[in-house]
């Protein structure tokens, strides 16, 4: 590295645009505690509200975590049951700390297998956040990747079919756009946390090129230091998407 002439401020390290989170490890974390499984996810709110605040402070534009995938349904009933409940209690209290960050909140997903209470509180959180500006932030609830393509695909074709566009001239860009997370830019920095080392049928499409961080840490433990060190760790990267570094270079 170059070092910068005198008196001239280094420059700051580049930002994740938009980053996605895969929250892993409540469920062992209450375990290892000697504390039934629910605790953990309630223990996972702080990190929520920590990785928020630092997104919002830093100037990140999107926020994308993975809160309750549509494999999630084959957990227990009780802790099905208990995250349910968790959402709604979390909307209503952190509500006031969204609008103090101007968060602008929505849900992906198939909302429609929630509870109607639920869906009733994400409708709410979702009107009540609309102009917000600072951050855009979402959660994947009853999400799945493949599910999300798959549908973006069917709309995809009822366009055609209803003679909204022309199958010989479809793009790429038109298939984006049925996607849940349309309309914001890609992830570049996915992060989960928890020691596994997969993406878990989160975002299939949208992370194509993004940084992928992976951390032992358990999400209830994941603090402002450890998004940092996620955030380092994207600053190091060379993201060529396809280039040499030389024509980088040039």
């Amino acid at each position: 590295m170059q070092p910068q002439p005198s008196g001239q401020p280094a420059a700051a390290p580049p930002l994740p645009r938009h980053v996605a989170i895969i929250m892993d490890g409540n469920g062992r974390w209450a375990l290892g505690h000697g504390r039934a499984r629910n605790t953990g996810h309630q223990s996972g709110l702080g990190p929520v509200r920590t990785v928020i605040e630092e997104c919002v402070r830093r100037g990140i534009e999107a926020l994308t975590l993975f809160a309750f995938s549509s494999e999630n349904w084959a957990r227990p009933a009780d802790e099905v049951a208990g995250i349910m409940n968790l959402f709604c209690d979390a909307l209503d209290r952190e509500l006031p700390m969204l609008h103090a960050n101007g968060v602008r909140l929505r849900f992906i997903g198939d909302l429609a297998a929630l509870e109607a209470r639920v869906r009733e509180r994400a409708a709410e959180a979702t009107a009540a956040t609309a102009v917000n500006a600072r951050l855009r932030l979402q959660l994947a609830v009853s999400y799945g990747g493949r599910q999300d393509i798959f549908a973006a695909a069917r709309k995809l074709a009822a366009r055609c079919v209803n003679g909204e566009l022309d199958s010989n001239r479809l793009t790429v860009e038109d298939f984006a756009a049925g996607l849940a997370l349309a309309g914001l830019p890609d992830p570049d920095l996915f992060i989960r946390t928890g020691g596994e080392q997969r993406i878990s049928n989160f975002l299939l499409w949208n992370l194509a090129y993004a940084e992928l961080y992976f951390t032992d840490t358990l999400w209830p433990d994941f603090s402002a230091d450890d998004f940092e060190l996620a955030l380092q760790h994207f600053a190091g990267r060379q993201r060529r998407f396809g280039l040499t570094a030389e024509q980088l270079a040039s």
